[in-house]
């Protein structure tokens, strides 16, 4: 005979916990805070595993906390997406209560862990998490400057792995930002262009001008080609300890430009699978441009 599918177990325990902190996503961003760490250790400020291994698991409960509170703020509307009904608050297979306790419990070892590594790392998670929580996911059902919003949250991981590593945020932790901050709009107008009927349902605004239009496709060509521009500026000796060889910035161009094109296809095409492709582009570009630094980093 079958278990009831909500048998308590230690797989369906984990398995929640998982959903409910979004753990593929999590791992990804941790993917941008390690790039950010391995950039910004030095002689000065050495290699510490120590530091590494807290910034992945306060990093994680920091990003977990953040979804955790999302999804029970949001969880009637979850309910109404085909994406989301199936999450652990808006199935009922996880109270508001659990949701909440956990979301909070992630959110205090994170800021600990954090801390003990440097307080302006906690500085910035806690004004990450803030800013997600607080700011964005409210006005995602008000107005398409929520994904404005939300970039900087978002762009926050990248960043944090180099003031984890030196204990200062200056030019160099700064551009780490921007590059992540102007990547955010092509991938997400993307996502919001090829779930744009689930998003309708809960009444989600995700594109800038709420429609799958020229306008739209424009603005997220435009987005892209001022990622390119950020992403090759550490070439140019305007950002402080961090550079690349103009090599590594030959080949970010290339991707910058293969990521254009997805860009241009949309704008060409309009279509859900069009918009597919560019955001599976700019997941690609992203940890491939981090790589390439880091790769420029120990090879140069």
């Amino acid at each position: 005979m079958d278990a009831h599918p909500n048998t308590f177990s230690i797989k369906t325990i984990f398995a929640d916990f998982k959903a409910i902190t979004k753990a593929g996503l999590a791992i990804s961003v941790l993917f941008s805070s390690i790039a950010g760490y391995l950039l910004g250790f030095s002689d000065t400020n050495p290699f510490s595993w120590t530091v590494l291994v807290m910034l992945l698991i306060g990093g994680y409960c920091m990003v977990g906390a953040s979804n955790a509170f999302n999804q029970v703020i949001e969880k009637d509307l979850d309910a109404m997406m085909d994406r989301t009904k199936n999450r652990p608050v808006p199935s009922g297979r996880m109270s508001v209560n659990t949701a909440l306790a956990i979301a909070f419990g992630l959110t205090f070892v994170g800021l600990v862990l954090l801390y003990l590594i440097n307080p302006k790392t906690a500085m910035f998670g806690a004004i990450s998490i803030f800013l997600y929580v607080c700011v964005y996911t409210p006005m995602k059902p008000v107005t398409p400057l929520s994904v404005f919003v939300g970039a900087f949250p978002g762009a926050i991981p990248f960043m944090l792995g180099w003031v984890a590593a030196t204990g200062e945020f200056g030019i160099e932790a700064g551009t780490l930002f921007l590059i992540q901050f102007f990547w955010q709009f092509p991938h997400f107008w993307s996502i919001g262009w090829f779930l744009y009927e689930d998003y309708e349902k809960a009444g989600f605004f995700m594109l800038p001008n709420g429609r799958r239009d020229k306008s739209t496709a424009m603005q997220t060509m435009l987005y892209t080609i001022w990622l390119i521009i950020a992403s090759i500026l550490p070439s140019f000796g305007f950002t402080g300890q961090f550079f690349i060889t103009k090599i590594s910035a030959a080949i970010v161009l290339v991707l910058g430009l293969w990521m254009l094109f997805y860009a241009a296809r949309l704008y060409k095409l309009r279509t859900a699978k069009a918009a597919k492709a560019l955001m599976l582009a700019s997941v690609s570009y992203i940890s491939l441009l981090q790589i390439v630094y880091i790769l420029d980093k120990f090879l140069r």
